[in-house]
This record gives structure tokens, sequence and C-alpha cells, in this order.
């Protein structure tokens, strides 16, 4: 069954508390090199039948309307094969 993978992520000017805590937590458990981390959300749609450009197309709406909020947030869709 086909897969449509919405990636949502603060944009860049917004303050990403959870990732800054994140970042925090990583020098502490022994992990070095990382400079900055920003956290977002992963939605995995699976879809029935073939992923049209009408299928993707609800799927950006989705997005636009429930999945993400576009004052404060950027989405990228993708089709992930199975």
């Amino acid at each position: 069954m086909p897969k449509v993978v919405v990636d949502v992520m603060p944009k860049p000017e917004i303050l990403d508390p959870q990732g800054k805590a994140v970042l925090g937590a990583l020098p502490r458990l022994g992990f070095s090199g990382v400079t900055d981390v920003r956290q977002g959300k992963r939605f995995e749609l699976e879809v029935a039948g073939e992923v049209t450009e009408e299928v993707l197309a609800d799927v950006h709406r989705m997005a636009e309307t429930l999945l993400s909020n576009p004052v404060i947030e950027n989405y990228a869709v993708r089709v992930e094969e199975s």
C-alpha cells in the first residue's frame, strides 16, 4: 500500500524550546558535535490505490488545514515506496 509522508517543522524564525532541550541534553548523555536541533512532526498516510496528483493535492490540503499550523510551521509532502 502506498505511503505519503508529511514532515512538519517549525519555521526557521520560530523558537523551538523542545529542540533546545534536546540540544542541551545531548552533551550530558555523552554526544558531541551537534550544533542545533529542531524538532518536528512526521505523519505517515497510507492511501488506497495509486498516488495520483489529485491524492497529493488532497494531502497538501490536509497538511495546510489539519496537520500543520501554516503561521508557524512549514511542511513537505513526499511519497515513500513500500
